[in-house]
């Protein structure tokens, strides 16, 4: 099945000061950049969220979308704008977060595996840390779902989940692979990793 990849860049980034996450450079580049050269190969296609800075991330060439609802109503926002982009085109969305440069370079064919396996309609990881829902392949086919739950005033990622017919998929192999570049000292202090 074809996929579609969205890269989550739509978050207010509290922790980060304010500052746009994606664009911060980490060891060089935007963070964007170093998250997209390992997902990118990953996906058919590629949409970034965003709601803010719209024409300095249309200049990497994919669609950007901001959310329907203004003031950061959170991933979920960004992944119902997502699912509606690839409805009708591709079956799956995979989703990732802009701060999170180490991603498996085969975390959505394992998603993927985990999806078809279980007859599921949406799977995403988990690691010896805890759930990390916001790494997560999601059937298009789920976009009334979503919208509708949106509307009922939700936010809560795995509220929705359990909603649905959802599976964890372990990375218990990697679990430094999910680590987010959430304060100004974590863009220094975490390192590349294997490409």
């Amino acid at each position: 099945m074809a996929i579609t990849g969205c890269i989550l860049a739509g978050g207010a980034s509290t922790r980060m000061g304010g500052q746009d996450k994606g664009l911060l450079h980490w060891h060089g580049r935007p963070l964007i950049e170093a998250v997209m050269a390992r997902f990118l190969p990953q996906v058919e296609s590629l949409v970034i969220s965003a709601n803010r800075h719209l024409e300095q991330y249309s200049h990497y060439g994919h669609a950007v979308l901001p959310d329907d609802e203004q003031g950061y109503a959170g991933p979920l926002a960004g992944i119902e704008r997502a699912l509606a982009h690839a409805h009708g085109t591709h079956e799956l969305v995979a989703v990732v977060p802009c701060d999170a440069p180490l991603l498996p370079l085969d975390l959505v064919g394992r998603l993927q595996a985990a999806l078809r396996a279980e007859d599921a309609d949406i799977a995403y990881a988990v690691t010896v840390g805890g759930d990390q829902p916001v790494f997560a392949l999601i059937k298009t086919a789920l976009l009334p779902s979503l919208s509708e739950y949106l509307r009922e005033g939700e936010r809560k990622v795995q509220r929705w989940y359990a909603r649905c017919a959802t599976v964890t998929v372990p990375f218990d192999d990697v679990p430094q692979a999910f680590t987010n570049i959430n304060t100004p000292e974590m863009l220094h202090s975490v390192t590349p990793g294997p490409q």
